[in-house]
């Protein structure tokens, strides 16, 4: 544990519940800047103690953290300890020498304020200096962490402008909001509400190599929106495939009916992201296109399109499909180009769920007979342009930043079918309107689970109870049924998952989306292969050791997903976590009963005293992908 260790300080209100006056929420300060500063440093903290190691007192008192390689104590008041570790903390002090002494010192209670940018410097030093590394090291992962600070700033100050009535910008086209401050539809709206990004990364909201004029454009928190930019390219350096065999053409074909595009006769149409359209030229593979005239740029056209969670996939209502696009920007720290292997990978999961079988039904059709109220947004085909031919449309040429999936899009307002909401999105708290009183309701969730309670007339924590255990109908049993009847895992973490509530705000549908992150049991391979011959042509990087697929799963849905619900619910106040995990806990060990072939993931989920995770700040911090091990709560001994 690098941190030092944790002393408890009494408090009168320690057992108050989040909603109550005596503890107010530091994301309804008036200040915008504050508020996005002290969530930022909320973030930063919750992320630190737990790839540290760090005990986290009870609820209602402090925690403090000895930084001796900056000579520093923070001094940090517990608003709500998190058995999960979604912890809720307020607002971050150094402590004095004077307080440490029983003195008045020269600030409240002893302790002076500590701002993002204190925080960040302090205990990134002590990480590079605990693990090794020269202090210079931690720099990058400073100006991040600032960076998010800023944004979450920015999204708060637009979302509550938003607030007083429609927003317009006439350098945009698209269609106007409602003062409603709800998005275009309710998926959109869900895709949106993450103002304060992922809480378990140390810069969730960060975003660099875009101005602030381009950031409010492109971002889905600020509710961007923006025309495509297209290109005009030769048909012999067209790539692509789809899982139906369409050509790049007739994919392209409906997104520019419409869009009043000027294009060259014998040209084909590519679009892009207008910040990628801009960076092309830096880019070898495109440059050269570009230089020998097989490429030309045709500008935006055509109709809105909005960012959705991930920034570069975007939605239209009333379009068939959203387009991932290929974006160098680095969002959280991380570039989002689109690779081709994955890109070809997720065409693969498309054709396996669609394949047809003389036998034993598909993985698609099992789903669809088994699972109705589950389903897949297919990643089902990619364009972009190469030296290859067209006939060699495989993944093997290299990127030149121009390439896009498509995807499925069930929610495009046709009203064929329920509405899905990011469950990221759902779990996302809001930030008070700016006067210091609370939102309505805090997050999504909130709001759904109010709706039940209304519904059924019951109370907060049963009501979070039936909710839970929709969801895990929905969405965890026919993930965990699929890996155990065909040997394929997903990874459903919150940004891959969405979920159709009901008229009483109970979830009646699942869905999961992001076909590169997908794995193959070994021991089901041979059987994969004779459905879909070259199913498993990505040898190791898809088909997998089984054990390593169910720590895979068990990684996603066991930490990622459930217990971090788990963990929303209890920082929202609606119900004791300790009893939802219970309801999981509950559930998963009726499955193992009722589900042999699912028995080594759920061995791993129940029985386990811990599963290894994604470390996001050590991940920053070392420059390399880190993962730590957790307590796993779903275990008997952890109850």
């Amino acid at each position: 544990m690098e941190a030092g260790g944790t002393i408890s300080e009494h408090s009168s209100h320690a057992n108050k519940p989040l909603n109550s006056p005596h503890s107010p929420n530091p994301l309804d300060e008036p200040d915008a800047a504050r508020a996005g500063d002290t969530a930022a440093t909320e973030t930063l903290l919750r992320t630190y103690v737990r790839e540290t190691g760090t005990a986290v007192p009870p609820t209602g008192q402090v925690l403090y953290l000895t930084l001796p390689m900056s000579r520093l104590t923070l001094r940090i008041r517990v608003r709500y300890h998190s058995p999960t570790g979604r912890h809720r903390f307020g607002r971050a002090r150094v402590a004095t020498s004077a307080y440490e002494h029983g003195g008045g010192g020269g600030g409240r209670g002893g302790s002076l304020p500590a701002d993002t940018a204190l925080v960040a410097a302090a205990l990134v030093r002590e990480s590079t200096t605990g693990r090794g590394l020269p202090p210079h090291r931690g720099a990058d992962t400073v100006r991040r962490v600032l960076d998010s600070s800023g944004r979450t700033a920015a999204h708060i100050a637009r979302r509550r402008a938003e607030e007083g009535g429609a927003r317009t910008d006439g350098a945009r086209t698209g269609s106007a909001r409602t003062g409603s401050g709800r998005g275009l539809t309710p998926f959109l709206d869900s895709e949106q509400a993450m103002l304060l990004g992922d809480p378990f990364h140390p810069a969730p909201q960060s975003r660099e190599g875009a101005t602030e004029r381009e950031l409010d454009t492109y971002s889905p928190e600020s509710r961007g929106y923006f025309a495509l930019h297209w290109f005009a390219a030769h048909p012999e350096i067209v790539v692509g495939e789809s899982a139906d065999d369409r050509t790049p053409a007739d994919l392209l074909r409906p997104l520019v009916a419409n869009a009043g595009l000027d294009l060259p006769p014998g040209m084909v149409p590519l679009p892009a992201h207008p910040w990628q359209a801009r960076e092309l030229l830096g880019m070898p593979g495109a440059a050269a296109l570009l230089d020998a005239g097989l490429l030309r740029p045709l500008g935006p056209a055509g109709p809105a399109w909005y960012p959705t969670s991930s920034v570069r996939t975007v939605h239209r209502p009333g379009a068939d499909v959203m387009l991932k696009l290929s974006l160098g920007m680095r969002v959280a720290g991380s570039g989002r180009l689109n690779h081709r292997t994955e890109l070809s990978r997720g065409v693969r999961l498309a054709r396996l769920l669609s394949a047809a079988c003389t036998g034993p039904a598909g993985p698609g059709e099992w789903l669809r007979a088994e699972h109705p109220e589950f389903g897949v947004l297919r990643d089902f085909a990619w364009v972009s342009v190469g030296p290859e031919s067209p006939a060699d449309s495989t993944a093997s040429g290299p990127e030149t930043g121009l390439e896009t999936a498509f995807r499925d899009n069930p929610f495009n307002g046709s009203g064929r079918g329920p509405e899905g909401l990011s469950v990221a999105g759902l779990l996302a708290e809001r930030p008070g309107p700016g006067d210091g009183t609370p939102p309505r309701h805090r997050a999504l969730l909130s709001e759904a689970v109010a709706r039940t309670v209304r519904a059924h007339g019951i109370g907060t924590a049963e009501a979070s109870a039936r909710w839970l255990g929709a969801y895990l109908d929905v969405l965890a049993v026919p993930l965990i049924r699929l890996r155990a009847r065909y040997g394929v895992a997903l990874a459903p973490y919150h940004r891959n998952t969405l979920v159709a509530l009901d008229a009483h705000g109970l979830p009646r549908a699942g869905w999961y989306r992001d076909g590169r992150g997908y794995r193959l049991a070994a021991s089901r391979a041979e059987g994969i292969e004779r459905l879909l011959p070259g199913a498993t042509a990505d040898g190791a990087e898809v088909v997998q050791d089984d054990a390593l697929v169910d720590e895979h799963l068990a990684r996603a849905l066991g930490i990622g997903n459930l217990l971090g619900l788990v963990g929303a619910f209890g920082a929202l106040g609606l119900a004791d976590e300790a009893a939802l995990v219970g309801v999981v806990r509950g559930r998963l060990a009726e499955l193992r009963s009722a589900e042999p072939g699912a028995e080594g993931l759920l061995d791993l989920l129940l029985d386990a005293p811990v599963l290894r995770c994604e470390a996001p700040y050590l991940t920053c911090v070392e420059g390399r992908p880190v993962q730590i091990a957790v307590p796993n709560l779903l275990a008997e001994g952890h109850r």
